[in-house]
């Protein structure tokens, strides 16, 4: 669930990396198809295996994600992946996961009982030790993707059940809504409402989130606002918030390619890690935008996505025991890192000395 790598997907232009049901193009589906370009800039990036002095070795490189029927942390390198369980106890229902390398902190949300409104945030050192409560149980109802501002001191997530896009200092205090979705039980039974991916345009002040609507609803949103409120307006009232892209599956976690013009992100109803242009194309609206492009399909309750965009790579995860993976940013040369790796959520990427 990061973008730019070992920052928790965090730099100073992007954190995450964030859409329509008709009309989409399938790409990569054996790896072998490259995607059109769909109305972004086209990918200008080196294969992963031509050698770059700008790009670190693949083996300093290592996937921090969750299981989520289990409880853990876990963490695995990129080039010799497996399996290592970092934080064996993280809490009821882990999320979302970001990393700070430089800080050396691992951050992650945990969904708690989702109709107790008990969910929380947790923090551990890189090796797993010295586990804190940041936000504890209640300071949010069901927190979701969570994405770093390391510099600006702040961590982004989206809240489910609570219909809300929120915000706190990096140590908890300060919790804020930034976008608040519905507010009573009865909107709360609108799956329309529930956010929950994240994604941040910290050099041009956006956060990005999805809302998911209900299983396979063909009502999911990818949207966006300023990260600074509009003066005179709250998170219910703001009236700067942004559909790009409308009448998705199911849409879950996002990610951006800021330098190429994408929104990356996973869809649980149909299995898959799709991306398109992040603008509207001109002469369609966000539900009549046909410029999908379906990259990675057949992925059990796509849940995860970070992207890699030194090496070009999309990485992702399943929520139903399937393959921790891996695949070019268009979608070609698709592998599975690891099988069967357990009903996963949440993934970051982090660039170890």
């Amino acid at each position: 669930m990061g973008g730019a790598i070992g920052t928790g997907g965090t730099t100073s232009t992007d954190t995450g990396g964030a859409i329509g049901t008709g009309g989409m193009t399938s790409v990569g589906t054996g790896g072998t198809t490259g995607a059109r370009d769909g109305g972004a800039r086209a990918d200008a990036r080196k294969s992963p295996d031509v050698a770059d002095a700008a790009v670190g070795p693949l083996s300093r490189l290592n996937l921090f994600y969750l299981d989520v029927t289990g409880g853990r942390v876990l963490t695995a390198n990129a080039q010799t992946p497996a399996a290592r369980v970092l934080v064996a106890s993280a809490g009821q229902g882990p999320d979302g996961v970001a990393v700070d390398v430089a800080g050396g902190h691992i951050y992650w949300t945990g969904m708690g009982v989702p109709s107790a409104n008990d969910g929380f945030i947790m923090r551990s050192d890189l090796d797993g030790t010295n586990v804190k409560t940041l936000v504890p149980a209640g300071g949010t109802f069901t927190p979701k993707q969570l994405k770093l501002d390391v510099t600006g001191g702040k961590m982004y997530w989206s809240d489910r059940e609570g219909m809300r896009v929120m915000r706190a200092n990096l140590d908890g205090s300060g919790v804020e809504a930034l976008v608040t979705t519905g507010q009573t039980d009865t909107d709360r039974t609108d799956n329309s409402r529930w956010c929950v991916g994240i994604a941040l345009d910290l050099a041009r002040g956006y956060v990005y989130w999805s809302q998911k609507g209900p299983a396979n609803g063909h009502v999911g949103t990818l949207r966006r606002a300023h990260i600074t409120m509009p003066p005179g307006q709250t998170s219910v009232t703001r009236t700067d918030i942004e559909v790009l892209y409308d009448l998705l599956p199911e849409p879950i976690d996002i990610d951006l390619d800021l330098g190429a013009g994408y929104i990356y992100w996973t869809d649980r109803a149909d299995n898959t890690v799709s991306r398109a242009p992040i603008e509207i194309p001109a002469g369609f609206t966000a539900a009549t935008r046909t410029d999908r492009q379906i990259l990675v399909p057949n992925v059990a309750v796509a849940i995860g996505v970070a992207l890699d965009l030194a090496r070009g790579k999309v990485y992702y995860t399943s929520g139903s025991n399937g393959a921790l993976g891996r695949a070019n940013l268009d979608g070609s040369q698709n592998e599975s890192l690891i099988p069967m790796a357990g009903n996963l959520t949440g993934i970051a990427l982090g660039e170890l000395p």
